[in-house]
């Protein structure tokens, strides 16, 4: 990877950073956001960093074990970056969030932790496939990562209970995108909750299969 591709990119982790925190998505210092590098090294975004205020300069860069080369010290959930790169190969970019509507959905109780939401829209299942949601670990704890590689790689999306959603693109901005939308569709399920509403069939689930190639776990919907 080039100086110039790198620089390009770390302008784009603190370009996503600030909407993401702007419209927000993620308060205070919460959140992160890594991308995997061509070398097999990562950025990622610096601890107790607020990802409105991110310096392109100060990102964390790891090597490919995940030891830091320069910038300031990374976010304390490596772990949990790092067990979702290596079992979700497509992986290129991950965002972790503590949006509001998708860490309410993560502490209900009627929530199947193999599709945390039903077939709610074309665009969630597009983007999203279905969404995992594993048990609460305090943050940075390893067991997390455990928890993730236990998924084994079926999931792009995944809700942490109690904590919020961790979503893996293979770009940055698709990774961003899918968690914006499964941001949006938590807050549907909230909106609807209890009013027994429509959901897309079956048949209209597999027709986006075929049509977009959407790609869903063998147990999800």
């Amino acid at each position: 990877m080039t100086a110039m591709s790198e620089t390009r990119l770390r302008e784009e982790i603190c370009r996503f950073g600030r909407s993401l925190f702007e419209r927000g998505l993620t308060p205070g210092s919460s959140g992160n956001i890594s991308v995997k590098m061509h070398d097999g090294g990562w950025l990622v975004t610096p601890t107790n960093a607020s990802l409105g205020f991110l310096d392109p300069a100060r990102l964390s860069r790891l090597d490919e074990k995940g030891r830091l080369i320069s910038g300031d010290a990374p976010t304390k959930e490596v772990p949990l970056h790092t067990a979702l790169y290596e079992t979700r190969w497509t992986a290129r970019a991950i965002v972790h969030l503590h949006s509001t509507h998708s860490v309410a959905l993560s502490m209900l109780p009627e929530i199947d932790p193999r599709a945390a939401l039903p077939p709610m829209t074309a665009y969630y299942l597009m983007k999203c496939g279905a969404t995992a949601l594993v048990p609460y670990y305090r943050p940075g704890d390893p067991a997390v990562a455990d928890a993730i590689k236990g998924l084994a790689g079926k999931y792009s999306s995944v809700l942490l209970a109690n904590h919020g959603p961790v979503v893996a693109g293979d770009t940055l901005e698709a990774a961003v995108f899918a968690t914006e939308e499964l941001e949006e569709t938590a807050k549907l399920y909230l909106l609807l909750r209890g009013m027994n509403p429509r959901y897309l069939s079956p048949e209209q689930v597999t027709d986006l299969v075929k049509v977009f190639g959407v790609t869903l776990p063998e147990h999800g919907h």
